[in-house]
């Protein structure tokens, strides 16, 4: 199961407080007798078989095998080896030095109607855009918030107010009134390579300033843009996948490469497990962020207008080619959006784009339109177009859409709407 709202950790107060307990496990020393690590052996007769003491009385005696002195186990590899693993240490330090002042917690604070006043609901991250206190997080971060806490690494802390949100991107701009920020540097997602290193830095359960490491495990994931629905009628496309340790708690945190620069905002994890804080969900290796492009296109446009506006096609389905070759339909082409159904009246409808005949019983009496290609580049499967359409394209914008038609490549053109909310 994907948890995107989970993800936002909720804390009682003595978490909040920091009440909660650590645990101390027993440290483990070298026993007095044993032997370092180069000695010789109980059996061998070296320097030490002729050892001599004298006891209290001033008799001198023979010790035989006396153990050596003990020395520090030395290290695996020579100085000359270490240094490759001594520099990567410190780019991992330095990273943090510079970026963690930058990260934030956020504790989302509701009226519950109690008569106990706004009280603590959840707790996310988010981080500092600009030295004037623009902030970026997750839109379910702040999501039904009374009032928003930002704390900072040096123990500071701000309210903050709600600039815009997102929730098909499931991002969101706060602002604090401060000045002087330390703020972090955007990176281009469109250069993410799968294998990369990533750093992960956020409050997972509360624990603030908590750094964790992985790779880049996947590109152009999709999720649903509704954080409580997983039948979400629209997908966040180009979804960066990675196996850092990702925990709830570190929503809204960035996900960074090896310069500190922000590829991408955490936002859910993929979970089969629960914690022990509160049994919510846990890290099991696949965490998903929203990339840094989408993140610099969404917070342009929620700084500006307090909202953003998507482009929209009105296909109401599509049908996967698996199915179809099961079906045993007759394709022609390999690749592309075979499409069910189109809104009546949407943009696509309008350009006279065909969608299949399906019977009552759901099975397709007759296939209508294939979409291979999205203003000349061509389109593997839906993600990739909407992929496309989101990255490129606005309200009011005319797109070329292909599609095989008849046994031959037809262009339609679509002049594209805004996505209904």
């Amino acid at each position: 199961m994907i948890h995107k709202r989970a993800i936002a950790a909720f804390v009682t107060a003595a978490v909040l407080a920091g009440g909660c307990a650590s645990l101390r496990l027993p440290l483990i020393s070298q026993a007095a007798g044993s032997q370092a690590a180069g000695s010789q052996g109980a059996g061998s007769q070296g320097a030490n078989s002729a050892a001599a003491t004298s006891t209290a009385t001033g008799q001198t005696v023979n010790v035989v095998n006396a153990p050596a002195a003990a020395q520090p186990t030395p290290t695996a590899l020579p100085d000359s080896a270490r240094i490759q693993f001594d520099q990567d240490e410190q780019v991992l330090i330095n990273l943090y030095e510079r970026v963690d002042p930058a990260v934030v917690s956020i504790v989302n604070s509701q009226n519950t109607g109690s008569g106990s006043g706004v009280q603590p609901a959840g707790q996310g991250s988010g981080f500092v855009i600009s030295q004037d206190g623009y902030i970026v997080t997750n839109n379910h971060v702040v999501e039904g918030a009374d009032q928003l806490d930002v704390n900072f690494s040096d123990g500071t802390s701000e309210q903050a107010k709600v600039i815009g949100t997102d929730p098909y991107s499931d991002l969101a701009l706060i602002k604090v009134n401060r000045t002087g920020l330390s703020f972090v540097e955007m990176g281009d997602s469109n250069q993410v390579k799968v294998g990369q290193k990533v750093i992960a830095i956020g409050n997972p359960f509360g624990l603030d300033g908590t750094m964790t490491t992985g790779i880049v495990s996947a590109k152009g994931r999709t999720l649903p843009e509704s954080a409580a629905n997983v039948q979400g009628n629209f997908t966040n496309p180009d979804i960066i996948q990675t196996d850092a340790a990702i925990n709830p708690g570190n929503s809204g945190g960035p996900l960074l490469d090896s310069h500190g620069r922000v590829i991408g905002v955490n936002t859910a994890i993929r979970s089969t497990g629960s914690s022990g804080f509160g049994a919510q969900p846990s890290n099991s290796g696949i965490g998903f962020a929203v990339p840094s492009n989408t993140v610099k296109r969404v917070i342009d446009a929620l700084r500006v207008n307090g909202h953003v506006t998507y482009p929209y096609l009105g296909i109401q389905g599509q049908i996967p080619f698996s199915a179809a070759k099961n079906a045993n339909l007759n394709l022609g082409v390999s690749r592309g959006v075979i499409v069910l159904g189109v809104a009546p009246g949407g943009p696509v409808a309008k350009a006279g784009l065909r969608p299949a005949t399906v019977t009552r019983n759901g099975n397709i009496q007759q296939l209508g339109d294939i979409i291979t290609a999205f203003n000349g580049q061509p389109i593997r499967d839906y993600d990739e177009l909407i992929a496309k359409l989101t990255d490129s394209t606005k309200p009011g914008d005319t797109v070329t859409l292909t599609v095989f038609r008849d046994g031959k490549s037809v262009d339609l053109k679509v002049t594209l709407g805004e996505r209904p909310s």
